[in-house]
């Protein structure tokens, strides 16, 4: 059973799917059930350049992604940036040649921050 925001993955086509509304039944692509995409985080390898760095300045959030730039290369990159706040998603979409950043104007005091990494995957941060 798929649950809200959870990120799902089409091994096949490479499709990427944010659930809205969970309900029972699994995500197909391609003839094929989706994999449900594990967000990864500090402890995981990899982790200077995947882990999204959150600052919070005066109700603006910016998130880095890695503590060490990631690339952003046409065969490496960070596809979009999105922070989970108070029951809302906010999201930016990068390409390649982008700084690995985004910026998002927010007051929360409680958010998740995940990013996807079109060869590495769905890693987030508590911010």
């Amino acid at each position: 059973m798929a649950k809200q925001l959870e990120i799902y993955f089409c091994d096949i086509c490479g499709n990427v799917v944010e659930v809205l509304r969970g309900e029972a039944g699994a995500l197909v692509c391609c003839a094929e059930k989706m994999k449900n995409m594990e967000e990864k985080g500090a402890a995981q390898e990899g982790k200077e350049k995947h882990v999204p760095v959150v600052e919070k300045t005066n109700g603006i959030v910016t998130v880095k992604v890695g503590s060490v730039p990631h690339p952003m290369l046409e065969q490496h990159y960070i596809e979009w940036v999105e922070i989970v706040a108070d029951g809302k998603a906010y999201r930016q979409f990068l390409k390649p040649g982008d700084v690995p950043e985004a910026v998002f104007t927010i007051s929360a005091d409680q958010l998740t921050v995940r990013e996807y990494c079109n060869l590495h995957g769905l890693w987030s941060a508590k911010g």
